[in-house]
């Protein structure tokens, strides 16, 4: 809302989704922030609890106010959503910082947190605008409680690389992070991608390793490591193809190349490890081509002949190979937008080993979910199913936005494959589910089966140990 003037009693009510900022005098200039102060307010979109309801304030950390996260609607609706509970169901969030440059600078953590009483008296000298941009309802049974969030994650050092926009995905930027690892190892340097319309959530990432290569620009200088499965669920993913590890060793002795296809390519590091730590001949599609580039540029994503990726609808790809499979005229490429890559797919009728599904919803507004709402009906599974050979899987990585949501995909599943497998990834947000179309061979000696000492070596035994069949 900016400058622009609020009526008196604009905040008395609560209206779903409705989002302002503005910009206030700061009550104590010259300390941990400038004046004015940004304050922004959002409401939640869920239903209004029973009153009084609930409001809490975060301020943001000096220096991350240009985040995406701290910056926008979308990244404020997940602060809002992901600072709820059961318990304690936020109706509205206040965000109170510095004003937010007009482009990405550079961040860096400071060496000591900020003086505790200081802040606190910061925070008290803020309460008369907190209780004032309260719902009347909050009132009922007197004075609020408005508890003060904090915000904490790994980020020692941000550095922005690039901002761009595709058309698919909208605002997207490429940065380099430093985490603290502690206690555990020492900071860990990743080159991340996220979007602007769900910034909170890491689209992709890699570990960055120093460039020993002779033709480095400058001394110093990281590059992306090949096949990096930092992302928390990539290397659980993986680990899925244990369930073919007997049916993919025998392809290997017989020279045969397993077969993946890859929904979804992001910065490519799932692509990148099938291929060159697994062997695999590996087909990817990717909605938005500016993506693509970024994975190439940024990432390490390389083509060669026994990796090829293109743009577009991976679910219209899908659907694309199925009729391909069983023989149907064709009359068109279904909307599959690269009719290059199309030629590039070569003959794919004897199907994939697996298919690896890794799509979130393009919405917002309904929180981070994946996969999409549409992947997971009787249709499309059914051509997943198709392009399958009889051993094969489909491998998807799963946020569930509710319990609700996760037990139906999983009947649906079970309604189409012939064995369901899930992996928990630990961090209490992602699950894996695999599908496989025919019962699961075991092999008959795990310790020599060659592609299965590779998986764990490369992920660990810790992820091949935890697939655990529910259905």
């Amino acid at each position: 809302m900016g400058g622009a003037t609020m009526e008196p009693g604009a905040f008395e009510r609560l209206s779903p989704s409705r989002f302002v900022s503005f910009v206030f005098p700061n009550p104590q200039p010259g300390d941990t922030y400038a004046d004015p102060l940004r304050v922004a307010v959002l409401d939640s979109p869920l239903p209004t609890p029973a009153p009084p309801p609930c409001t809490a304030a975060m301020l943001v950390p000096p220096g991350r106010e240009d985040d995406w996260i701290f910056s926008t609607a979308a990244g404020h609706l997940q602060l809002l959503l992901s600072s709820s509970s059961d318990d304690r169901p936020l109706a509205r969030l206040l965000l109170v910082g510095d004003v937010p440059s007009s482009s990405a600078k550079p961040y860096f953590r400071p060496q000591s947190d900020a003086d505790s009483d200081r802040l606190l008296r910061f925070q008290q000298r803020l309460l008369p605008l907190i209780l004032a941009l309260s719902p009347k309802a909050a009132f009922c049974d007197g004075l609020p409680d408005i508890p003060f969030l904090s915000f904490e994650d790994d980020v020692l050092r941000l550095t922005p690389v690039e901002m761009l926009v595709g058309p698919v995905a909208g605002e997207m930027l490429v940065e380099d992070v430093e985490l603290d690892r502690s206690p555990s190892a020492m900071p860990e340097l990743r080159r991340r991608l996220r979007f602007k319309r769900m910034p909170n959530l890491v689209q992709s990432q890699v570990r960055l390793v120093l460039d020993s290569s002779s033709s480095s620009s400058s001394p110093g200088s990281f590059r992306p490591e090949t096949g990096s499965l930092v992302q928390p669920y990539l290397k659980p993913m993986v680990a899925g193809l244990s369930l073919i590890a007997p049916a993919v060793g025998r392809q290997v002795r017989s020279g045969l190349m397993p077969r993946a296809l890859c929904v979804g390519v992001g910065g490519g590091a799932l692509l990148m490890s099938l291929r060159s730590s697994f062997g695999f001949d590996v087909v990817g599609i990717e909605a938005d081509d500016v993506v693509l580039n970024v994975a190439r540029q940024h990432f390490g994503l390389a083509d060669d002949d026994f990796l090829k990726v293109g743009v577009g609808d991976g679910l219209v790809l899908i659907k694309y190979l199925s009729t391909l499979k069983t023989g149907k005229d064709l009359n068109s490429s279904y909307g599959v937008s690269d009719h290059n890559f199309i030629a590039l797919l070569g003959d794919h009728s004897s199907g994939f080993d697996a298919v690896m599904v890794d799509l979130d919803s393009e919405d917002p507004g309904s929180g981070v979910y994946a996969p999409p709402l549409e992947f997971p009906e009787r249709s499309i599974l059914i051509d997943v199913r198709t392009i399958l050979k009889d051993h094969g899987i489909v491998v998807v990585n799963v946020i569930p936005p509710c319990p609700s949501f996760y037990k139906q995909m999983i009947d649906i599943f079970g309604k189409v494959f012939a064995e369901l497998y899930e992996i928990d990834v630990g961090n209490g947000e992602n699950y894996v589910l695999v599908a496989s179309v025919s019962p699961v061979e075991i092999a008959a000696s795990l310790t020599e089966d060659p592609f299965l000492n590779k998986l764990k070596e490369v992920v660990g035994d810790r992820y091949v140990g935890a697939v655990r069949r529910i259905c």
